[in-house]
């Protein structure tokens, strides 16, 4: 869940503005998880205390970065045997994004693996505006990303950057995520956002993104 702002609710409405999400969520089966995607300008201040008094468990902070698109589109040196490709522009994509997906677990140290579903839910909603790209050496992948493009505007989001541990350091994010700006360039894109982690924030600023808030993620998982 995510959203401009809350419209200046506070005090009972917005109490039962999130009981009335969890409720929701809780009453389709289906959804195992589901996540409430706070900023750290949110109103009000007490929004956190809030979520977590209703069962949401918040994950750690991120910093959300923005920048012009063109400062990320230069080329970057790859370690040998390293090669980077789009992924689900070809017709079966779904090996490809099985292995993406199984990638990206081990980048971001998740125990029970998320599966693809994700990955296919996003390609098949966003088909047009949506790119998955990976790097990839001798056929294992060791990092993956995807770029959203925020249809008519100018605007495109790097997400799910993540290197596996042993390949970090090694300028793999950095080249993965110009690829993503260049190919945004190409689609009109000038600007480009992404909420970072410790590791990916440096990297994004050397180039010239800044820093504008943070985010942190609450999650409320089935019981």
């Amino acid at each position: 869940m995510t959203y401009r702002d809350l419209g200046g609710l506070e005090g009972q409405a917005l109490e039962n503005l999130i009981a009335r999400t969890v409720a929701h969520y809780a009453a389709d089966p289906s959804v195992a998880s589901f996540e409430w995607k706070t900023r750290g300008h949110d109103l009000p201040t007490n929004l956190a205390e809030r979520l977590a008094a209703h069962g949401l468990v918040p994950e750690e902070s991120e910093t959300v970065m923005l920048g012009e698109a063109a400062l990320l589109a230069v080329e970057v040196p790859l370690p040998a045997g390293v090669q980077l490709r789009r992924i689900d522009n070809q017709p079966d994509p779904l090996p490809d994004l099985v292995r993406a997906a199984a990638a990206q677990d081990r980048a971001f140290s998740i125990k029970i693996p998320s599966g693809v579903e994700d990955f296919v839910r996003r390609l098949k909603n966003g088909r047009d505006s949506i790119e998955y790209w990976i790097a990839e050496i001798q056929g294992e992948v060791v990092s993956t990303g995807r770029l959203e493009v925020v249809p008519g505007t100018e605007f495109a989001g790097v997400w799910g950057g993540g290197t596996v541990a042993e390949w970090r350091g090694k300028g793999i994010y950095r080249a993965l995520t110009a690829e993503r700006a260049k190919s945004a360039v190409q689609r009109g894109v000038r600007f480009l956002h992404s909420d970072s982690t410790e590791y990916s924030r440096p990297i994004l600023q050397r180039s010239g993104l800044l820093a504008v808030t943070t985010t942190m993620p609450f999650i409320w998982t089935r019981q």
